[in-house]
């Protein structure tokens, strides 16, 4: 596949799979609205949309970023949620960039849309999706990896991700790490790398789309070069703040043991249907005639995400997100009904 040719299921995603009425286990977004105390934050901030955000409104967001990471506030960009900094990738002008597979397929979709020679690094299921440093590219300038990464649920160690950071620039997309209890294996305060936070998934804002990214200024400086003026608005910036305060931070801390906790309890119920070793609020599967078993589901009620969008990935893996105990036994009962799992006494 060339610069050029572009799949148009790599601008899938899971909120295609589902629908009103649809229990949904196809979206990674936990709850279904923001918080009320997020909620009653950017409710007191629409007093602020007559004027327009100023430098001291993403300074306030970038300090409150920074304080978060141990970074300083010139080390901190505020997005439109991850994919306006993946959209932004061009603009590091990388001569090959290596994507790692599977993997979140935005990052590609914008380099192959920008004219950049793409190579894919597949890992494989038969050693749990590892990473290996030596399948890259040594040509490769840039290399996009998610951790954990979304669809495998793989949280790669830090040091690995570390060594392909040689002479290149590494982005590594961390949308994930604040649902993983104490947050192992991250690198937002390394300035090594080039890393992508999102706030969509663990505060319920996929419609604000508020993000940042975190690296050495004078990369933020090529990233962000030709963006328009007030690239984010308002409700971002304050979103960005509220989520960095303490007591946000402890409140993610619980809900990454609780999404720990049900994920461990899913897994359970899934046996050897589940691939590789899990750490993150979502599961892949591996099922037979995985496409007639995601078309039964949908008729019984329940949306999943297709895993054959995902470059490395076909028609038989789902991706589930994880719920709790509760809300997961209707997919379990679908499962057993067609049949799926063994039948349990």
């Amino acid at each position: 596949m060339t610069s050029g040719d572009i799949d148009p299921l790599l601008s899938h995603h899971g909120d295609r799979d589902t629908a009103p009425g649809l229990l949904d286990f196809a979206v990674n977004v936990r709850g279904g609205t923001p918080p009320r105390w997020l909620r009653e934050r950017l409710a007191a901030a629409i007093d602020r949309l007559g004027t327009y955000p100023s430098p001291a409104d993403d300074l306030r967001a970038r300090a409150a970023v920074a304080a978060r990471h141990d970074r300083d506030p010139d080390e901190v960009v505020i997005l439109n949620g991850s994919a306006e900094g993946f959209a932004l990738l061009p603009n590091l002008a990388p001569a090959l960039a290596a994507v790692v597979h599977p993997q979140f397929t935005e990052p590609e979709v914008a380099l192959r849309t920008g004219g950049i020679d793409v190579r894919r690094v597949l890992l494989s299921a038969a050693d749990d999706f590892a990473l290996h440093p030596e399948d890259v590219p040594a040509a490769a300038d840039l290399v996009v990896i998610g951790n954990p990464t979304n669809p495998t649920s793989t949280l790669h160690p830090a040091d690995r991700i570390r060594e392909l950071a040689d002479g290149r620039v590494v982005l590594v997309d961390e949308a994930f790490m604040d649902a993983i209890p104490g947050e192992p294996e991250t690198l937002a305060g390394d300035p090594g790398v080039l890393v992508f936070r999102s706030l969509t998934k663990t505060w319920a804002l996929p419609g604000l789309r508020a993000g940042y990214a975190l690296g050495h200024p004078d990369l933020l400086a090529r990233l962000t070069r030709g963006r328009p003026q007030w690239p984010v608005g308002t409700l971002v910036l304050e979103a960005v703040v509220a989520c960095c305060e303490a007591p946000a931070l402890a409140e993610a801390e619980l809900a990454a043991v609780d999404a720990r906790d049900h994920r461990e309890a899913l897994r359970a119920e899934l046996g050897d249907l589940v691939l590789g070793d899990p750490k993150a609020p979502f599961l892949l599967l591996e099922v037979p005639d995985g496409e007639r078993l995601r078309m039964a589901l949908r008729d019984r009620g329940i949306a999943v995400r297709r895993g054959d969008t995902f470059p490395g990935l076909g028609p038989n893996h789902l991706r589930v997100a994880v719920r709790s105990p509760e809300e997961c036994a209707p997919l379990l009962a679908a499962l057993r009904a067609e049949p799926v799992l063994e039948v349990r006494p």
